[in-house]
């Protein structure tokens, strides 16, 4: 049972049923989950889907400002609110993950037992070389764009390739960070299934944070639609390039819980 600290989203019906599904979808059985899992799961549950709402919302945004015909008016104070919306969502990106973490300690506070099992998995294996390889990938085609658009001679593509880069750079810092807290973060489990539990969720938090869906919507929200017909295509190029080397990827790493095993087993 749960103490006064630990988190009452694990107590909530809907929050228990997702558990389930989760437990039963990576093959840890069929039985109810503790109080601990529910809790973490319902956390990057919720986290997820307003960080897909926060990128429906750029989005929008987005849309609203090229419907208007801001983009083309040389001025630079739509770009300027659209590097403001991005630097809000990355931002929002970084709260979430830090109230995933919160969370995670005092879930790691109310134990009465811990695993004793410590499984502290390397960056290969919460990431993998391919998933790296794409992350990395995507980052210098971003930047190119970016550094492309600034080199065209037009005020406005300017400005909005300035807000690329630094966004770009932002993004990075922002997963590189995450990433090196992931690898910090103790082991939070009391037996065999929370302990492989935690693993799978540490690489699904690592794949989930470093999925370049940010990275591929800034170019074509800030840079199509006035820049150089060149450009453009580059830039449709490089969405539809990452997807597929994305789809690529997925099908061929295999899934958090099949890494998870290997290195759980391992030790």
């Amino acid at each position: 049972m749960a103490n006064d600290s630990m988190p009452d989203a694990g107590l909530r019906p809907t929050y228990v049923r997702y558990a389930k599904l989760w437990l039963r979808q990576h093959g840890l059985g069929d039985g109810p989950p503790t109080p601990l899992l529910t809790a973490r799961l319902a956390v990057r549950w919720r986290a997820r889907t307003l960080d897909s709402v926060l990128q429906a919302v750029l989005i929008i945004g987005a849309a609203l400002v090229l419907v208007s015909g801001g983009l083309g008016s040389r001025r630079p104070a739509p770009v300027l609110a659209l590097g403001a919306l991005i630097a809000a969502l990355v931002l929002a990106r970084t709260l979430l993950d830090a109230w995933i973490r919160r969370v995670d300690r005092q879930v790691g506070a109310a134990l009465a037992r811990r695993a004793a099992h410590a499984v502290q998995p390397g960056w290969r294996a919460l990431l993998g070389w391919p998933y790296a390889a794409l992350v990395a990938g995507t980052f210098a085609g971003a930047f190119a764009l970016g550094a492309g658009a600034l080199a065209v001679g037009e005020d406005t593509a300017r400005y909005a390739a300035v807000v690329v880069l630094v966004a770009v750079v932002g993004v990075g810092l922002g997963e590189a960070l995450q990433l090196r807290e992931l690898l910090a973060r103790p082991v939070v489990a009391e037996d065999e299934v929370s302990l492989m539990a935690d693993v799978i969720m540490r690489i699904e938090d690592v794949r989930e944070g470093t999925t370049p869906t940010v990275l591929w919507t800034l170019p074509m929200v800030l840079l199509v639609g006035f820049s150089p017909g060149w450009l453009n295509a580059a830039c449709f190029g490089f969405v539809v390039l990452g997807a597929a080397a994305y789809i690529a990827v997925r099908f061929r790493m295999p899934g958090a819980a099949a890494v998870a095993r290997e290195v759980v087993g391992a030790r």
